[in-house]
């Protein structure tokens, strides 16, 4: 059989109808989504200059598919291989494509701490760097009551408005955190153009006329997520983040949802201090294969 890798900039319609096909078929076997939602945007839209897709077709199936997002810190890489072609050598075959690519420098993510990844890694020198807590609460236990810093009132973002001033704020308590620290307007509009935008589960903190702190929630079927929470360093160790994280579980509770969840890095020890004394626990992993060199 004619097995073949096709490396694209810019996915066609066919293609995109293909990768999503694929994607849904592992998120079914496997119970977790392969791709997170930046990847998924650049399927469906396209991505930066610099990104990437590797398409791994056996005949005239799609059988892998790998994205590769670049960083100064080393390229960002999601990899899956449909479940009724496993074990036949596929994905070894995508992430020696995916290393060539990368020069020999990928950061794989795993989603879900699966042997078979961990295996699949380990045979390319690949060692695990990074861990991605995925935790949960319930909705229908007790939430504690929350107060506001004097002088920051709460309200929802208003599109068309508010876009400027969230993303210096948010470029400002992410500047760490490159992921998330240096999304664009257009990163943001081509969320607001998502169907689960809301833009009443997207709060403000405001101080003055300039936002202090936000809590983006966002909504899947019965689960609510705490999307992004982001304090301005300069209003850190105010309680704000706190006031922030229990007014949009406040929120999701409202909305008669089950649980939350939300994603937090492992050695983020503060947020998951916070997060457990809210109630929350470790629910799933994700994790970061990478050289160590």
């Amino acid at each position: 059989m004619n097995v073949r890798v096709k490396v694209s900039a810019r996915l066609d319609d066919e293609e995109i109808a293909e990768v999503l096909g694929l994607v849904e078929a592992a998120a079914r076997a496997d119970g977790v989504h392969p791709l997170n939602e930046q990847s998924m945007l650049h399927v469906r839209y396209g991505g930066d200059s610099g990104a990437r897709s590797l398409l791994l077709h056996a005949g005239a199936d799609l059988v892998g598919y790998a994205h590769v997002d670049p960083a100064d810190e080393g390229a960002s890489v999601e990899l899956v291989v449909h479940p009724d072609h496993r074990r036949h050598g596929h994905g070894t075959r995508l992430l020696r494509e995916v290393m060539d690519v990368t020069a020999g420098r990928p950061r794989l993510w795993a989603h879900g701490d699966h042997a078979g990844a961990a295996a699949l890694a380990a045979s390319f020198g690949l060692a695990r760097v990074r861990c991605l807590w995925q935790m949960r609460r319930p909705l229908d236990a007790p939430l504690p009551d929350y107060t506001l810093p004097p002088e920051v009132s709460l309200r929802t973002f208003v599109p068309g408005r508010d876009e400027e001033a969230w993303l210096k704020v948010n470029a400002a308590a992410f500047a760490h955190h490159p992921e998330q620290g240096a999304w664009t307007m257009d990163d943001l509009l081509r969320r607001e153009r998502e169907p689960w935008f809301d833009p009443e589960g997207f709060f403000l903190a405001v101080r003055g006329d300039r936002p202090a702190g936000f809590h983006w929630t966002k909504v899947h079927d019965s689960l609510g997520e705490v999307y992004v929470v982001g304090v301005d360093p300069s209003q850190q160790g105010t309680g704000l983040g706190r006031a922030l994280t229990l007014a949009g579980l406040t929120h999701l509770r409202s909305r008669g949802l089950a649980q939350a969840m939300l994603y937090v890095d492992e050695a983020n020890t503060a947020a998951i201090r916070l997060y457990e004394s809210l109630g929350f626990s470790r629910w799933d992993v994700d994790v970061m294969y990478a050289p160590t060199g």
